[in-house]
């Protein structure tokens, strides 16, 4: 009789067990996959601004591949994906009002769905996306167009449709010579006009290789643009 009683509840714990595992078992293997690829692999991206119009245009949704900077340096004309200057431009971290957030808790408030709640964001989790222009060691020069000066030659850039406007009444441009040291890139928006780029983060500009989360590489949406980045 005891022996038929612990054979059922064994059987109880054991049906338990399988329903658990049936119901949440994919969900968590899909979760744990879903951050495996994200944090190793790839993961998708929107531009939520104009800065880097006309190339990308706001809500265009990207593929951030993370596999090629791991092997190699960043290089110069390269879109890449970096943390937010306010998780590593020392003046901006000086000037919060509470501690930053650690990378667990980044990972947490930008999951799908929990970033959309606006009481829990912190512009430390954010990322943002530019183009590198130099990189360790190159002697830059910009004007108050936005136009580049690279190691003593103009460079051409075809992806630059907005630079500043030539009346300094209405030019927040700002002009700057300076030189990227090792280890960082210095990154601009393509829109000249209208991005928050290195040439007004207030610690000196410049962003640690360590900081980039990734290259773009694919636009897959709008599927009428779909194609690789240049």
């Amino acid at each position: 009789m005891q022996q038929k009683q612990s054979n059922s509840i064994k059987e109880t714990k054991n049906c338990w067990w399988y329903s658990f595992f049936d119901t949440w078992g994919p969900i968590s293997l899909t979760v744990l996959l879903y951050i495996g690829i994200r944090h190793y692999i790839a993961e998708a991206r929107y531009i939520p601004s104009g800065s880097m119009l006309p190339g990308l245009k706001v809500n265009d949704r990207l593929i951030v591949e993370k596999l090629s900077l791991r092997n190699r340096a960043p290089s110069r004309g390269e879109i890449v994906v970096f943390n937010s200057p306010y998780s590593f431009d020392k003046k901006l971290i000086a000037d919060r009002k509470k501690q930053l957030p650690s990378k667990f808790q980044c990972s947490f408030l930008t999951f799908p769905l929990i970033s959309w709640i606006p009481t829990l964001s912190d512009r430390a989790c954010d990322a943002y996306i530019k183009r590198i222009i130099a990189v360790g060691g190159d002697r830059i020069l910009i004007n108050g167009k936005g136009e580049i000066v690279l190691n003593g030659r103009s460079i051409n850039e075809p992806y630059v449709e907005y630079f500043c406007p030539s009346q300094p009444r209405f030019n927040l441009c700002r002009p700057m010579t300076t030189i990227v040291p090792k280890g960082h890139v210095f990154v601009l928006g393509d829109n000249r006009a209208n991005s928050w780029d290195s040439r007004f983060w207030p610690a000196g500009g410049f962003l640690p290789q360590k900081e980039i989360i990734g290259k773009a590489s694919w636009r897959f949406w709008p599927v009428s643009r779909f194609g690789k980045l240049d």
